[in-house]
């Protein structure tokens, strides 16, 4: 039995993922204490917790007890996130410092001081769920794009830094998926509708993620047309520019 640590857990892709780990123990992390409770209050070998991904000290407090009480975490999933759909001229320094705060620093937050101590037992797994986002950038999506695209570095960077202690380090970058994600990013549907040959579901994510904690990989980038978008972008980037501000600038 492992010990998993899920953030941003009230999500639709969090709760696929804990379907995916029956046996295990999982501490959960949301905003809302009384959500997760009504999520996963009867699953049992479920710990559950209010946390402020974004402050420093409540974090470091939060693990010191975890680790006090639960002992070491085996694999550290980092989920919680979210994205707005704009014009670029149209997010406030706020807005920018505030997507940064969640998509990036928590999840930083959480990578150094748990890897910290993965390094230490030279054993453990990093999984970032992060974004194809990350990869390729689209209209309106500049601040969401650009947190996924410092996700990704650091992501890589850690995971070089961690190899020689054993410490394994996964992105999964999915494109979009069908959650409740949408509801503040795409709220009258649009964009879902237009994408829909490339929406995955939640528990199509969870399945890879799951699949990496028995067989890790450096990264997984998901659906494959997306993948290959990826790979398009990078060998042709002024026809892949020119397709994205015309043919298929669906936001």
């Amino acid at each position: 039995m492992k010990t998993i640590l899920i953030t941003g857990a009230s999500g639709g892709i969090a709760q696929a993922i804990v379907q995916r780990f029956p046996e295990d123990h999982l501490i959960l992390i949301g905003r809302n204490l009384k959500k997760l409770e009504d999520l996963y209050g009867k699953r049992p070998r479920t710990s559950l917790f209010e946390v402020d991904i974004c402050d420093e000290s409540a974090v470091q407090s939060f693990l010191d007890q975890v680790a006090l009480h639960h002992g070491p975490i085996d694999i550290l999933i980092n989920n919680a996130g979210y994205g707005v759909y704009r014009d670029f001229d149209r997010f406030s320094s706020e807005d920018v410092r505030q997507m940064f705060e969640v998509n990036v620093f928590a999840s930083m937050r959480f990578c150094r001081l748990l890897g910290a101590r993965m390094k230490e037992r030279k054993k453990g797994h990093i999984i970032n769920i992060v974004s194809m986002s990350g990869h390729v950038s689209t209209a309106k999506s500049s601040v969401y794009s650009a947190s996924k695209f410092a996700m990704i570095g650091f992501t890589d960077a850690i995971r070089l830094e961690l190899a020689a202690s054993g410490v394994k380090v996964t992105s999964i970058n999915p494109g979009p998926v069908k959650t409740a994600f949408f509801d503040l990013a795409d709220p009258d549907g649009s964009y879902q509708k237009s994408v829909q040959t490339f929406l995955l579901t939640a528990e199509q994510v969870a399945k890879r993620v799951q699949k990496v904690t028995v067989k890790p990989k450096r990264e997984v980038n998901m659906p494959w047309t997306l993948a290959l978008t990826a790979t398009c972008y990078r060998l042709f980037p002024r026809l892949s520019d020119f397709l994205a501000r015309t043919v298929f600038n669906y936001k």
